[in-house]
């Protein structure tokens, strides 16, 4: 079928068939609510108190959708119940799936994390702060959809969190034996003490040397009773087969201290605020339990660390950066992983240049992000796959087939002041024209008071240089006309002695000032 098609165009195919498929689960679900409808009334129309016939509405649709998709029973039931739940309950998302802008997957995390809201209004707060973001979810794995889901069902549903936290009232730690030499250790334990023990195990099988022969499954296992023993882990390559049985040192003997991570808002670990915090490793955790943590715990404020620039040219990051990364992104990069941020790579977005680490690519915040191992090598030896990094966070990636994904980092998504300052549009000013006019009256009037008196000496001094010049020329031209008329020498008549003066200048100095008369006010 494919076999003149570019690859290009089957990475196409793939994407758009997905689409067209959410958007007929969607279309399918709600033919499901509609039959459910319809059925309902029929029962409600035979008995108005159906509850107690022996064939409901719920009933009759959950027997025609078995019959129509060839389903048990029980997933029938299933099907109709989320078909309910979203036809009732989150209409706006039913309207992004049935426009293939989400997929099922992401709608039944949705109708599961938030079965226990039953508060109308809350309902419909949810549904349209989810239905506005679930489209931005294409690249997200299930557990980073999780934690936001709770993390919106924490913030709106205060009820809901404690009948979440009940559940830490059924803790329990069984060992099963199953008969073939084995047993099975089963248990359900509080979130820190979970991450810790998690931690633990993963230390301990990551402390074998790489020849040991057994998967990394087998190494957890075995890690576990080391732990108990207050052992580390053995190793079983051929190398260090002959090699001394462990012995336990103070920190082993007495358990070693584990370090886990915690993000939270400032008013929620000051017992001023409820906004649920994330342990890292284990996912979203209420506000209580951030509380209880924090009484014990080192506390730092995380913030974008400041980088000298001698820092940004080294290869490996500071503990600042490293810290403050991890926090940001929570899981890999890579579109669809979930791989927690502890156990990934630090990648650069733009490649260090270790032949000259100031041209580019350098160790900084907004350049580096989380990958796993894998997706790493991927990125770095697969020249098909592009990154691109934005300010905010957000990667941009590009595969081999030109189509374009875009991961948020997980931090943000929780916690929106770990990114970068939002573009906050200006609030109007409040205004009164007619009092801005009077103001700018009553401005006009003091400083026409103030420069009238200037202007009245400025105008009268120009006057009189003027005048002065003028008085300077008539004199200047009636001397001149004076001796072309008087046709003898000068006379030194007394009358005439004005004749033999010299011209005045018809130009005045800039500090010339009129001579003051007896009776004239001073300029």
């Amino acid at each position: 079928m494919f076999e003149d098609s570019a690859t290009g165009a089957l990475t196409a195919m793939i994407a758009d068939s997905y689409r067209q498929e959410s958007a007929l689960i969607g279309r399918r679900l709600a033919a499901v609510a509609e039959l459910l409808g319809r059925r309902t009334s029929e029962a409600e129309a035979e008995d108005p108190d159906c509850g107690y016939m022996i064939v409901t509405g719920l009933q009759r649709t959950s027997a025609e959708v078995a019959a129509a998709m060839n389903l048990s029973p029980g997933i029938a039931s299933a099907l109709v119940a989320d078909a309910e739940a979203l036809d009732s309950r989150f209409p706006k998302v039913m309207a992004v799936l049935m426009a293939g802008e989400t997929d099922w997957r992401t709608v039944q995390i949705i109708l599961k994390r938030t079965n226990l809201v039953r508060d109308p209004s809350v309902v419909a707060a949810l549904d349209g702060r989810l239905s506005a973001g679930v489209g931005r979810w294409q690249s997200w794995s299930r557990k980073r959809v999780v934690d936001t889901v709770d993390a919106a069902v924490r913030a709106l549903d205060p009820d809901a969190i404690r009948e979440r936290e009940s559940a830490e009232d059924k803790r329990h730690f069984d060992v099963v034996p199953v008969g073939d030499g084995t047993a099975k250790v089963d248990g359900t334990l509080d979130a820190e003490s979970a991450v810790i023990v998690d931690e633990r195990i993963a230390s301990l099988a990551r402390g074998v040397c790489p020849q040991d022969p057994r998967t990394l499954d087998q190494r957890r296992a075995d890690a576990v009773a080391a732990m108990a023993k207050g052992l580390a882990l053995a190793c079983r390559c051929p190398a260090c087969a002959g090699a001394d049985t462990p012995t336990p040192t103070m920190g082993e003997a007495c358990g070693a201290r584990a370090v886990i991570n915690v993000i939270a808002d400032q008013f929620t670990v000051l017992g001023a605020g409820d906004k649920p915090g994330y342990l890292a490793g284990f996912g979203v955790v209420d506000a209580e339990v951030v509380r209880r943590m924090a009484e014990r715990a080192t506390l730092r404020v995380l913030t974008p660390p400041s980088v000298t620039p001698e820092q940004m040219k080294r290869y490996q990051p500071t503990a600042a950066v490293e810290r403050f990364v991890r926090m940001r992104d929570l899981t890999c990069r890579f579109p669809g992983c979930d791989r927690p941020a502890e156990r990934c790579d630090l990648d650069h977005t733009i490649p260090f240049n270790h032949v000259d680490p100031s041209s580019g690519g350098h160790t900084v915040a907004d350049n580096l992000k989380c990958l796993c191992r894998q997706h790493h090598r991927l990125k770095t030896f697969h020249d098909g796959w592009r990154d691109l990094q934005l300010p905010d966070g957000t990667v941009v990636w590009t595969s081999p087939t030109g189509r374009v994904y875009r991961t948020a980092p997980g931090g943000v998504e929780l916690f929106p002041r770990l990114g970068p300052p939002a573009c906050v549009e200006p609030k109007p000013r409040r205004r009164n024209p007619s009092r801005e006019r009077d103001r700018r009256i009553v401005r006009t009037r003091e400083k026409n008071r103030a420069l009238r008196p200037v202007n009245i000496a400025h105008r009268r001094l120009e006057s009189a240089r003027k005048h002065e010049i003028q008085n300077r020329k008539d004199g200047n031209r009636r001397r001149r006309t004076a001796l072309l008329m008087a046709r003898h020498r000068r006379s030194a008549t007394p009358y005439l002695r004005w004749i033999d003066e010299p011209d005045q200048p018809e130009a005045l100095p800039p500090d010339w000032r009129p001579p003051q008369g007896p009776d004239e006010p001073p300029f």
